[in-house]
């Protein structure tokens, strides 16, 4: 398929004007040695960071050349935990500490310590408790929060579960046997920005290429690619109860499978191992050496389990595990005015349509469809694929509230051919193109008026290509200290 890129390419502007005038004087040789590992660049939305090494030397770059984003990043947090929650930041970091903090695998708070020092550096400080709460703000705020709420009668607004919409395919499906994938992450407008795509090249391990946020150690929207042929995507379980503070966070357990397991079996393995129910996820998997895809629908009290070399999977919120579904949620799966279901529904027709033809180009329509089942017409809305909570007037009575300031952030799809060589396209800022104006959404629905320096614009960008390890052009600058 010819593309048309417009790449943008530039400067981050991730250090002070004195930092660079004194060629990073305020660095010792270690750091130095360290920084020169690591690049980044800015391109089509997107920021692509490379980092490498140990677990602290690959925290420090993130840290420090990221520590702008990070603060941000914390910034738009802390606003929004106060909204929903009425209680304040220390509240929050405290809890990290108490609950996550001491679960997380011990490589895994290494890389963490090691962002702090690299913010540090660049001069932001922060605590280890915060970049633990960062990392795992999907675990506290959608999943111990409101039942400290519930316990505590505290009124505060139900979290959205109903997120991202997702597909492998394989065997008879795809025009060339192999597997394609493709997902698009869902989230609120007034979240924290995860537009960057990280390529992780570890001492130990595989290299993994992956979507995430400022800050991150793990995914969190999940899409991911690694060395060892392994592909990878999610969507939420809807409507989910459930969480252990006695168990790892998720957000540990998936980097820890992520970059050590070398096949479906064992990364799925490495995921259940002292689960604790938070950020509750199907999980749609590829691997590239053996053209299996499987689904690992991952509860707290129950774990649903599919594989094969021919077919497909699909992702829509709506878990398919009759003991989760029943047991772990409350969800209506006959219900097509939910986003959930419609999604659902919109899928199979589409598998059902493109069987033995699904590619690249077909994936990257697929994750920017504005079919509503519901209403049987092309409609974006918050039951299509690419969703668009924030035009949904809701008035046919479905869940949620009118004009929403949700829907879809990105779109991102690879194939075998691709994965092998730790590449894949993506599109930041919606998967169809559409743009959005926080200015404009503000001034026609000011009842979201709270969330006025939190939520940003997302212009028009095109699909670009990522690849491990490929910098720019030598025409072109990076932020790095090589």
């Amino acid at each position: 398929m010819k593309r048309f890129l417009t790449v943008s390419v530039s400067i981050l502007l991730l250090f002070s004007a004195n930092l660079f005038a004194q060629g990073h004087s305020g660095l010792t040789q270690q750091q130095k040695a360290w920084l020169a590992k690591g690049y980044t660049f800015n391109k089509a939305g997107w920021i692509y960071l490379h980092i490498e090494g140990s677990p602290e030397e690959m925290g420090f770059q993130h840290g420090y050349l990221l520590a702008p984003e990070i603060k941000e990043s914390l910034r738009v947090l802390r606003k929004r935990w106060d909204y929903l929650s009425g209680m304040d930041w220390a509240y929050f970091v405290r809890t990290a500490g108490r609950i996550l903090t001491p679960k997380v695998y011990p490589e895994n708070l290494a890389e963490i310590d090691g962002i702090v020092e690299g913010m540090d550096a660049a001069g932001d400080s922060v605590t280890e408790n915060e970049i633990v709460g960062l990392n795992g703000y999907m675990e506290l705020i959608d999943y111990w929060w409101p039942k400290i709420a519930d316990s505590l009668r505290i009124s505060t607004p139900k979290p959205r579960q109903e997120s991202c919409s997702s597909f492998i395919a394989t065997g008879s499906m795809t025009a060339d046997g192999k597997i394609v994938l493709g997902h698009n992450t869902m989230g609120g407008y007034e979240e924290p920005f995860c537009n960057v795509i990280i390529d992780i090249k570890p001492d130990s391990g595989y290299r993994i290429l992956m979507q995430t946020f400022p800050g991150f150690i793990h995914s969190g929207t999940d899409f991911f690619i690694t060395s060892a042929g392994l592909v990878g995507s999610e969507t939420t379980i809807g409507s989910f109860s459930g969480f252990d503070p006695a168990g790892v966070p998720e957000f540990s357990r998936m980097r820890h499978a992520t970059q050590y397991a070398g096949s479906i079996q064992e990364w799925c393995k490495m995921m259940e191992k002292g689960n604790n129910g938070g950020y509750a996820n199907a999980w749609l998997l590829g691997d590239i050496k053996t053209n299996e895809i499987a689904r690992l629908e991952l509860g707290l009290k129950y774990v649903g389990f599919q594989i094969k070399k021919n077919g497909y999977f699909v992702g829509s919120n709506v878990a398919k595990n009759l003991k989760i579904l029943r047991f772990e949620t409350t969800e209506d799966e006959t219900n097509i005015k939910y986003s959930s279901v419609a999604r659902d529904v919109r899928w199979h027709q589409l598998m059902k349509k493109y069987a033995g033809k699904i590619n690249i180009a077909l994936a990257e329509k697929f994750e920017s469809d504005h079919y509503d089942t519901y209403l049987n017409k092309i409609n974006p809305d918050q039951r299509t694929l690419d969703g668009h909570s924030e035009l949904d007037a809701r008035m046919d009575g479905g869940p949620g509230k009118p004009y929403s300031p949700w829907g879809t952030l990105d779109g991102k799809v690879v194939d075998a051919k691709m994965a092998k060589n730790m590449s894949f396209y993506a599109r930041w800022g919606d998967a169809s193109g559409m743009p959005f104006s926080a200015k404009r959404f503000l001034a026609s629905h000011p009842q979201y008026r709270w969330m006025t320096g939190l939520m940003k614009d997302r212009p028009t960008e095109p699909w670009v290509k990522f690849t491990a390890g490929k910098r720019p052009k030598s025409t072109e600058k990076t932020a790095s200290i090589n």
